[in-house]
């Protein structure tokens, strides 16, 4: 398998340039949003079509427009996109043209500055009618459900990294702390999936997804095999705080692995399947589902769910259960728990690529060091549930998104990080063992 290596950095490598050219949904939607304010108060919009316009980096929409009872008038927008920006790595947009005209540089000011960006709520879209047709909830209970449908990538995430952590965790009693990173070697490698897929002009938004995953999963679980046998097993007899250590080195080793592989920007996947789908208002407030954020978190917690049931139905899984309760016993009726250990990196390794593609697809990347913050509540997650029962570990991550979810809706999100942190401080002081665990930390219960 190492020997594997070597083609997929030259895969990654060669790929890497053709990300982030296109026009993404987020982009058609400002671009929609846009046209309200250059027609008349109260006219009725109708979105026709939309069309590359006449510079390479120019969207074309073209719309009717209808005042009162009068005949509809076709008319069109121009919005100029600038090219690819250091940093985020998002073109922004530079410039807008109506019917062909571009509008004055200081009315354009105002428009993006204070009309598309600085609003306590986003414009008005175009492309939505109004919503009287859906349910009418209650301002709490649309805003919890709102919240909610906001958490589920969030749990998703944490459950995958969480588990992860436990699977090796019940194994070897030991925390490798780099699992957040390779959440990040997979976000990096979807990219590169999605980029080799549309090299080859095959390149549809769902075969994009199959490629992103399958490409992430194959380059977390080689690269997880190689820390399974160049670290892991080398340091079998050594104390928790040196594979902490050496995975705290190898976590700030696979950052500048991913730094130098990435280069100054962030590699980014434009958008798709994210048009909301309306479910319910509350007097102007409507909530809304993001169709490939709710698809990806199912997939992410299946994922989660899948694992839990192989550990306690699967043939790995009596062998993975009998060597986490005594693996000399479980040796002498024929168990490798070296294979069993090995086998267990590769599977949470594959989990991580799984979360950074569904941070990548919904958020657009994932910076070389974003897998941190990631990884360390995944960790807080996996504490709280009991770090030793995978189940345990998945719960917990499930219920750090929510809690984060809860204290971003109630107070300010920017102590939203401490309050998680502080949260891990309480269960470790009352209930070490975490949910599925002991009330103390010895012995450990699996």
């Amino acid at each position: 398998m190492r020997r594997l290596l070597l083609p997929v950095l030259a895969l990654m490598l060669a790929a890497l340039g053709g990300c982030g050219s296109d026009f993404d949904t987020d982009q058609t939607r400002i671009c929609r949003q846009a046209i309200p304010p250059l027609n008349q108060d109260g006219a009725a919009i109708e979105i026709e079509r939309v069309a590359q316009g006449p510079f390479p980096r120019a969207l074309r929409i073209y719309y009717l427009v209808q005042i009162g009872s009068g005949i509809a008038r076709q008319r069109s927008i121009d919005c100029l996109f600038g090219a690819q920006e250091s940093g985020l790595g998002r073109p922004r947009l530079i410039g807008i043209a109506s019917d062909g005209r571009p509008i004055p540089e200081a009315s354009f000011y105002f428009l993006r500055r204070f009309y598309l960006e600085d609003r306590a709520e986003p414009p008005p879209d175009p492309a939505f009618s109004p919503h009287s047709e859906l349910p009418v909830l209650s301002p709490m209970a649309a805003y919890g459900l709102q919240q909610g449908l906001s958490a589920l990538p969030s749990a998703a995430i944490y459950t995958l990294l969480a588990a992860a952590y436990a699977l090796v965790y019940g194994l070897t009693g030991r925390i490798v702390l780099c699992f957040g990173e390779f959440a990040a070697l997979g976000a990096l490698a979807s990219v590169v999936g999605v980029a080799a897929l549309l090299s080859l002009s095959l390149s549809t938004p769902l075969s994009a997804l199959v490629a992103a995953f399958a490409v992430a999963i194959l380059v977390c679980a080689l690269h997880g095999f190689v820390l399974g046998r160049a670290v892991l097993r080398r340091l079998e007899g050594a104390s928790g705080q040196q594979v902490v250590i050496a995975t705290i080195g190898l976590a700030i080793g696979l950052s500048e692995y991913l730094r130098l592989m990435q280069g100054p920007q962030l590699r980014w996947l434009p958008p798709v399947f994210n048009t909301p789908v309306p479910l319910a208002r509350s007097g102007g407030f409507v909530v809304t589902l993001n169709p490939v954020a709710t698809g990806l978190a199912a997939l992410g917690l299946g994922c989660a769910l899948l694992l839990v049931l192989a550990i306690r139905h699967s043939a790995y899984g009596r062998a993975w259960r009998a060597v986490a309760q005594d693996a000399r016993t479980a040796a002498l009726y024929g168990v490798d728990a070296r294979a069993v250990r090995d086998i267990a990196v590769i599977l949470a390794c594959a989990l991580c690529g799984v979360a950074g593609v569904v941070v990548t697809v919904i958020y657009g990347g994932m910076g070389f060091a974003g897998g941190f913050s990631f990884g360390l509540k995944a960790l807080v997650g996996a504490v709280l549930g009991g770090i030793g029962s995978v189940p345990g570990a998945a719960l917990g991550g499930l219920v750090i998104a929510l809690f984060e979810a809860g204290w971003s809706a109630a107070f300010p999100i920017e102590q939203r990080d401490l309050a998680v942190y502080l949260l891990l401080a309480i269960v470790l002081i009352w209930r070490p063992g975490g949910f599925f665990g002991d009330r103390e930390l010895t012995p450990r219960q699996v």
